[in-house]
């Protein structure tokens, strides 16, 4: 079944916004586990503009559910504090120092040895490896002959094109999971993902291992409550 990993970048946004400890992220990440979320997600970024790395030392040994921590593995500081703290699963993504959110996926064929190298890294250490990837078949071949255990699909051209054609939208992503599937690897998704266009994608893809939801997530929150948004995911993910 797919495991719903929740982005807690958000959370992190609105309390560096005013200074202090409100909302209280450790909190937020504990509560989410508590309403039934399966995993955590963190994106520490250089700047730390929303979760710092302080965090991220602090909410590791408090979780009991998964814990992905994603970010660009060419900062080398993003890399020691994955090795450093051990989190259950890093997803590498390749976004730019200034990039406002992530807007694109690795080309694992011309970034094969950095990648090849950073999976042996983490593996050393027993985390598993996903790398970030836009729908192309091909980039998932890559991913595999680098070594890495997972890819996340980058869905934000599913987001915008399924409200005008779901079927279309989604066709992309279905042959390069099909792909992934026949090389051997698991299947990750995120960005974007909604209440609106979940149920369909898992529909459409029940290998899919998890799917990292922050933005939308912690916007529906605002209205109908942390525990009830999560409810409402989770209630997604596992329609038939």
């Amino acid at each position: 079944m797919t495991r719903l990993s929740v982005n807690i970048n958000k959370v992190a946004t609105l309390r560096n916004a005013r200074g202090g400890n409100v909302p209280d992220v450790t909190k937020a990440a504990l509560d989410i586990e508590g309403f039934g979320a399966e995993g955590i997600t963190v994106h520490p970024r250089p700047d730390e503009r929303h979760i710092r790395y302080a965090d991220v030392r602090e909410i590791r040994p408090l979780l009991t559910t998964e814990f992905n921590i994603e970010g660009n593995p060419t900062v080398q500081s993003f890399v020691d504090l994955v090795l450093e703290v051990v989190p259950d699963q890093v997803t590498l993504v390749p976004d730019g120092h200034n990039a406002i959110t992530s807007n694109a996926g690795w080309d694992t064929l011309e970034n094969k040895d950095l990648l090849t190298d950073l999976c042996r890294t983490f593996h050393a250490k027993g985390i598993r490896t996903s790398i970030f990837i836009d729908p192309n078949p091909r980039m998932a071949e890559g991913a595999a002959a680098c070594g890495a255990d997972r890819v996340e699909l980058y869905t934000a051209a599913y987001a915008e094109d399924y409200p005008r054609n779901p079927g279309e939208a989604i066709g992309p992503y279905l042959q390069t999971a099909l792909r992934a599937r026949e090389c051997g690897l698991g299947l990750n998704a995120g960005h974007d993902l909604s209440l609106e266009n979940l149920a369909y994608f898992i529909r459409t893809i029940p290998w899919t291992d998890e799917v990292s939801i922050g933005h939308a997530l912690i916007s529906d929150a605002l209205y109908l409550g942390l525990e009830k948004t999560i409810q409402a995911y989770l209630s997604e993910i596992r329609k038939k």
